[in-house]
């Protein structure tokens, strides 16, 4: 009787142990076989999303340079913060240092579901953003986006070229 019941018990613990891991990790779509992701276009998925978790590491420790080095200098935005396309680079930079000056800060921050679509020198990745903000006072806030980032090699380096960071609202009841 006991192997019955460890048996289910056992493959229920490990489905729900790897669910996490599973969420997290970058998912390739191709452009010419979206079954079958080649060796290369993973490894180009890794480096995008190791790129952006850099880029949000750098943003953490307020460090400009890091932060910013792989936004290419004809970068566009979307975002909820402004009601128009953000154009350029150095734009880009001065909202970024201008927000560095925030008491707030960003506790945890976390990339759920991500996709990389790969063609060639372009990769574009979407995901969920979840994270917990904390103000001045130490009230902590969820804070949720649905991002899409399009990176273009250059040279040999990934550039992000244009981003779309929407607000990702709960649902109203």
């Amino acid at each position: 009787m006991r192997p019955r019941i460890a048996v289910p018990l056992l493959l229920l613990v490990l489905a729900v142990a790897a669910l996490p891991a599973g969420a997290q990790q970058s998912m390739v779509r191709p452009a010419s076989n979206p079954t079958a992701a080649s060796a290369t276009d993973r490894m180009i998925a890794d480096e995008i999303v190791r790129i952006v978790k850099a880029q949000w590491q750098a943003e953490t420790v307020k460090d400009l340079a890091a932060a910013t080095k792989n936004i290419a200098p004809d970068y566009t935005e979307f975002n909820g913060d402004y009601a128009t396309r953000i154009e350029g680079r150095d734009l880009a930079v001065k909202l970024e240092d201008a927000g560095f000056k925030d008491s707030g800060k960003q506790l945890v921050g976390e990339m759920i579901n991500p996709l990389v679509q790969v063609y060639g020198n372009t990769a574009i990745l979407s995901y969920n953003f979840v994270g917990v903000t904390q103000d001045k006072d130490g009230k902590t806030t969820p804070t949720r986006a649905k991002s899409t980032r399009v990176y273009v090699r250059q040279g040999s380096d990934w550039m992000l070229v244009h981003a779309n960071f929407a607000p990702d609202p709960l649902p109203k009841p």
